[in-house]
């Protein structure tokens, strides 16, 4: 039996597919479990349990559950790696402009150098024993919008596997991880298209294939916010507050972890191009796709036989 979903969450759209006897009740599961992420995790809901991390800045330590404890001190230790552009204390800058929602805006250079001093992820106390997390200055604001979503693409998979289920597919935004052989197709892998950065959402330029895997996408094109002849994307330079200045319309990394994928593209994305394909090339477990403002391609050694270009 084979059930297909499709719902709005976390600020995006959600489809599920999922082939099991006992489908019906695991999508039930599923939706049940994105609910209860989202409560964890979100950095746009007041109420949830990462807020309450946020709220207590330079007040207090606060006691979370062991899986927001668990992707907090991941995000931290990619935040400081070398090189990277990931950084989950950017939680205050995004918030200053928080493009991709109606109140965007073009803050004022004063604005932004408030800001800077509040996202550094060295000022993230993790406690393993007590499973606290304290932020040390009043003000900052851990943001897992680079993360969660293959965090709790990983978790709710992990789930069903362990239920039984022969196949599936969750697509979280974009952010996509399959599991089990695609039917659909005569050789059972699972074609996912990746988005041409000049079109509209569903226009691909290319296919990949892919069997047990995720896929997962950054890209300037997503949300941005139109001032005058300047646009501004939502992916920021840690040092200056600004968007990162790139020649990348796109980052595609695909990896058997969805969280992987969403650690590597959030790293690499905005860095010199050689210096990305060479890292994805020397990381055995991820492979990549980067595409230029200029629309060219480049692929990482190991997916040349697995993509396919749609057009010429």
């Amino acid at each position: 039996m084979q059930v297909s979903h499709s719902l709005k969450m976390m600020g995006t759209q959600i489809d599920i597919q999922i082939d099991s006897p006992k489908a019906q009740e695991q999508l039930l599961e599923v939706c049940r479990l994105l609910e209860v992420y989202n409560q964890r995790f979100s950095a746009n809901d007041d109420h949830s349990e990462l807020m309450m991390v946020n709220r207590n800045a330079g007040i207090q330590a606060v006691e979370v559950n062991p899986e927001l404890f668990e992707l907090i001190v991941l995000g931290k230790k990619h935040s400081l790696a070398s090189p990277s552009n990931l950084n989950i204390a950017l939680g205050p800058l995004v918030r200053l402009w928080h493009i991709g929602f109606e109140d965007a805006r073009l803050p004022s250079e004063e604005e932004i150098r408030s800001c800077l001093p509040l996202t550094n992820p060295e000022n993230i106390v993790t406690d393993a024993k007590k499973q606290t997390v304290f932020l040390t200055k009043k003000g900052m604001k851990i943001d897992l919008g680079a993360l969660a979503k293959g965090y709790i693409a990983d978790k709710v998979m992990a789930g069903l596997i362990k239920d039984g289920i022969s196949a599936a597919l969750i697509n979280l935004g974009g952010n996509v991880l399959v599991h089990g052989r695609n039917k659909k197709r005569d050789d059972e892998s699972w074609y996912i298209g990746i988005q041409n950065p000049k079109q509209p959402r569903g226009s691909n330029l290319g296919i990949v294939k892919i069997r047990d895997k995720s896929v997962v996408t950054s890209g300037i094109y997503e949300r941005h916010l139109q001032i005058g002849q300047t646009d501004y994307h939502h992916i920021f330079d840690r040092q200056t507050g600004f968007p990162i200045e790139t020649e990348m319309a796109s980052l595609t990394i695909i990896a058997e972890r969805s969280v992987d994928c969403e650690i590597w593209t959030t790293r690499l994305f905005g860095l010199p191009l050689i210096d990305v394909l060479q890292t994805i090339n020397k990381e055995t477990s991820i492979e990549g796709i980067i595409i230029t403002k200029d629309n060219r391609i480049a692929l990482s050694d190991g997916l040349k036989e697995n993509f396919q270009l749609l057009y010429n």
